[in-house]
């Protein structure tokens, strides 16, 4: 899988522990999504374009190093997105921003979408897609479509946990979209769940079940 990149630094994988235990609570599970979605931040811009500009330090001007190209653009797929989204802005605070809305049939479990709104000029930008699961893949394939057709062209997916079921789904559909995920588990349910996984991410974070 050679656009798969699994973080496994030491907080993320202990942060993501306290995440999968099913007594934690709702506001718990908040703050360590968003702290955890700064580390997998690190990782997923880590090959962003550089440029250099002539600055003044307090001893001397000097070439420094500094983002090239227009801002990127965080797309978040909601709803569950959104809490990815919160901490990747907090180091990205500059980036635009643009929302997928999809929900997952439970009978077919095909995405079904209900809004889109995405920054200008997504060719030029280098686009982040959040979602804290990629299980059977149908959503984000769903949302990368979207956003390709929208004019995307340097795409990676950020999400908190994968299946490998997922896994091999996108690369088939987006071959070319870089996956960052914290852990890959083991398998899906018969209801399309990530196993062992956390749960409805959605739920979770919001407290709505």
């Amino acid at each position: 899988m050679k656009k798969l990149t699994v973080v496994d630094h030491p907080l993320v994988q202990h942060k993501l522990t306290l995440m999968r235990e099913a007594g934690t609570p709702t506001a718990v599970f908040r703050q360590l999504l968003r702290e955890i979605s700064q580390f997998l931040a690190y990782e997923v811009t880590r090959e962003l374009p550089l440029t250099t500009k002539t600055i003044q330090t307090p001893m001397q001007e000097m070439e420094a190093p500094t983002l090239a190209g227009k801002k990127l653009a965080l797309i978040s797929i909601l709803r569950a997105g959104n809490g990815l989204l919160d901490g990747v802005l907090e180091l990205i605070p500059s980036a635009r921003v643009g929302f997928v809305g999809l929900y997952r049939d439970e009978e077919t479990l095909q995405p079904v979408e209900y809004y889109f709104k995405v920054p200008d000029a997504l060719s030029e930008r280098v686009v982040i897609a959040v979602d804290p699961m990629l299980a059977t893949g149908n959503s984000a394939i769903a949302a990368i479509t979207k956003l390709k057709e929208a004019g995307a062209k340097d795409i990676r997916f950020l999400c908190l946990l994968a299946a490998a079921e997922g896994v091999a789904a996108m690369h088939e559909a987006h071959p070319d979209v870089e996956i960052v995920t914290a852990a890959l588990d083991a398998k899906l349910n018969e209801h399309g769940y990530i196993v062992p996984g956390l749960g409805d991410a959605g739920d979770r974070m919001f407290g709505t079940k």
